[in-house]
């Protein structure tokens, strides 16, 4: 590997989240020691998800397959959807524990100032899969709103309870726990199981 190639490796990995280049140098260097335990099962591993790996048509959430495994598991509550910003809004949910439903992920938040509107969001598909449960045996009782509690989080929600009036479906928003101005992600996962288990009307 040429220097050339090195540094290409550290400013590709300082592009993550949460890695910056200091990070990123070292964690290219414990590759470069361990060739055959880290880079090249990290490299495999790599390519086999950006060939493998899409987004479930139903959810938004991401895996091998489409529908996902949530969506597929018939031991899911199918009458709870759970509204998250981003996949790792989900995580988070999930990760918690205390949610045994399904999930919607929106792909972010409305926002004026960065031109989202709901066009740019899977707002439509989200009030569609509710309606379409309402034809069914078991249709959606249930919309939870685990949105961040910022001002687009907030909008965001305030939008979707509105499309929602008049469904039958109620609304439900994250209630303790959660700051205002907090982000799902950033929780720990009892903070978060609290917050469920209190859910408030919308």
């Amino acid at each position: 590997m040429t220097v050339s190639e090195i540094e290409r490796l550290i400013q590709l990995l300082a592009r993550l989240p949460g890695l910056g280049p200091r990070s990123a140098r070292r964690a290219v260097l414990q590759m470069i020691k361990r060739p055959e335990t880290l880079m090249l099962p990290l490299a495999g591993a790599l390519r086999q998800a950006a060939e493998n790996i899409r987004t479930c048509a139903n959810c938004g959430n991401l895996d091998t397959a489409d529908p996902c495994a949530l969506c597929r598991d018939t031991r899911r509550d199918v009458t709870l959807i759970c509204v998250v910003e981003e996949v790792a809004d989900l995580w988070a949910v999930e990760r918690s524990g205390g949610y045994k439903g399904l999930y919607h992920v929106l792909g972010g938040t409305l926002s004026a100032l960065d031109g989202r509107g709901p066009a740019q969001l899977n707002i439509g598909p989200l009030i569609a899969r509710v309606e379409e449960s309402r034809q069914g045996q078991r249709p959606v009782a249930e919309v939870i709103l685990a949105l961040s509690t910022t001002v687009d989080g907030q909008t965001t929600a305030h939008y979707i309870a509105e499309r929602l009036a008049g469904t039958g479906v109620a609304v439900s928003r994250l209630a303790q726990g959660v700051p205002v101005g907090g982000e799902l992600d950033y929780l720990d996962d009892g903070t978060l199981n609290a917050a469920l288990k209190a859910r408030r009307p919308a």
